[in-house]
């Protein structure tokens, strides 16, 4: 039928499942003749083994959907994984999309393709909407398309940061809906920016006749994010939104899935990727969801949803330990933020340190952000980069529950960055104890003098 199957399997049944896959391909037949320049003929058995045989990739020069003749078994892997995951997507809250390819390339690539697909549609569009949110490969994947991104602030409203709707509709106006590829706005993204007001965004484009591209890196592991989609598409227009493989299903960097709720629009991004393209995405993400199951999968967004609640109410009971509070961002389902306006008053770098500091003692992926920092990326220039606004309030550290965490991390994660909040607290009174003794030393021999 196409769709995940609601138990696992085991191991054993999954390789000799792609085993018979892989006998479809020409490459393994027992008295194939090959006397062209890609015939799957692999030096190392390692490699060999490694790809279950399935050396020929995906598709076709012309399209990376196509059946390849000659790779039978590598043509209904790709399909089937297209098939299956599709499926995922409607279980986790998008239940009106209607196509979806795996891409071996990672989101801001594929957000790339989805731009240069528009191209051929709006050939007067230079100018693509973003509302901000400060994250390299999303901004380049603009630039790298050849199109010219017009920033759009966000708001502050209580401690998050929100789509400025009237911004972008005024902007629209003045640059004139046909010279405008696309709105490009994001769904998961660092706390306290929260996802972009998709519904209205939607409804904005809908209205102007404007294509609207969704950034959902890490949003299908999140309910909220999902539902945001489903709903935007339901109002007002969405042509496609990406996801990453690697940060939704626990598989390695390298793929993502485009998807969209117009089957033949989806169809035209698959057919402007060039050329042939590795299987190993897909099989990545194959494996992994005939392991899971649709029943393993749910189990994970649920896992990690619980694991929102706790790592949000430990946070809070720390930051209230250290004269710091939890930033109230109710928008935001995946990350938190602390701040750390004590550190950063007291001890400019004291801040970033503490990064440093967290990453010494191996806590990964825990983001300090200081006030002020100003950053230049493709030749704009973004003040205070990494905070998504030129002048957030104040300076903080941002951790997430993302799929696969477990109590044990959050534990870990706590006990450690108490310590070094511990540490560096310390160091900053002992430097202010040395620099008001300086200042009163530098003091009386000014008197003195």
């Amino acid at each position: 039928k196409g769709k995940c199957p609601e138990d696992g399997w085991d191991e054993s049944t999954i390789e000799l499942f792609l085993h018979e896959l892989a006998i479809m391909d020409s490459n393994n037949f027992l008295g194939n003749c090959g006397v062209g320049e890609r015939e799957g003929r692999v030096a190392s058995g390692l490699v060999a083994r490694r790809h279950y045989r399935l050396i020929h990739g995906i598709g076709r020069s012309g399209d990376i959907s196509a059946v390849q003749p000659k790779a039978a078994g590598s043509s209904l892997l790709n399909k089937l994984t297209n098939s299956v995951v599709l499926d995922i997507i409607k279980l986790a809250g998008v239940r009106t999309v209607t196509n979806c390819f795996v891409v071996p390339m990672a989101t801001g690539m594929s957000l790339t393709l989805c731009f240069l697909t528009l191209r051929h549609k709006r050939p007067k569009a230079k100018y693509i909407i973003w509302p901000r949110i400060d994250q390299k490969s999303c901004f380049k994947s603009m630039i790298t398309a050849g199109f010219e991104p017009v920033v759009i602030e966000n708001v502050l409203e209580g401690d998050e940061l929100r789509t400025d709707i009237e911004a972008v509709e005024a902007k629209i106006k003045a640059l004139g809906a046909e010279n405008i590829l696309c709105v490009h706005s994001t769904t998961s993204c660092f706390a306290p920016r929260v996802p972009d007001r998709l519904e209205e965004l939607a409804v904005i484009c809908a209205n102007y006749d404007i294509p609207h591209i969704v950034n959902n890196a890490y949003g299908v592991q999140s309910s909220k994010c999902m539902h945001l989609i489903q709903q935007g598409a339901r109002v007002g227009r969405i042509d496609a939104f990406v996801q990453s493989l690697d940060k939704n299903f626990m598989v390695p960097v390298g793929g993502a899935i485009i998807a969209g709720f117009n089957a033949s629009f989806i169809q035209e991004i698959s057919k402007m990727y060039p050329g042939k393209a590795s299987a190993s995405p897909s099989l990545d993400v194959l494996i992994t969801l005939l392991s899971l199951g649709a029943s393993g999968y749910k189990q994970l967004l649920k896992e990690r949803k619980e694991m929102f609640s706790y790592l949000s109410s430990e946070l809070k009971k720390l930051a209230d330990n250290h004269n710091e509070r939890l930033l109230d961002t109710p928008h935001n389902p995946i990350s938190l933020a602390m701040s750390l306006q004590n550190l950063d008053e007291n001890n400019d770098a004291a801040v970033t340190q503490l990064g440093s500091m967290l990453f010494t003692r191996q806590v990964s992926g825990a983001r300090v952000v200081p006030c002020g920092s100003v950053q230049t990326v493709n030749n704009y220039t973004f003040k205070g980069f990494m905070s998504h606004s030129n002048d957030y309030p104040c300076a903080y550290l941002n951790a997430a529950s993302a799929i696969g965490i477990k109590k044990e991390d959050v534990d870990v994660f706590l006990k450690r960055l108490d310590k070094c909040l511990k540490t560096c607290r310390k160091e900053s009174k002992k430097e202010k104890s040395v620099n008001e003794i300086s200042n009163s030393n530098t003091g009386t021999e000014q008197l003195e003098d």
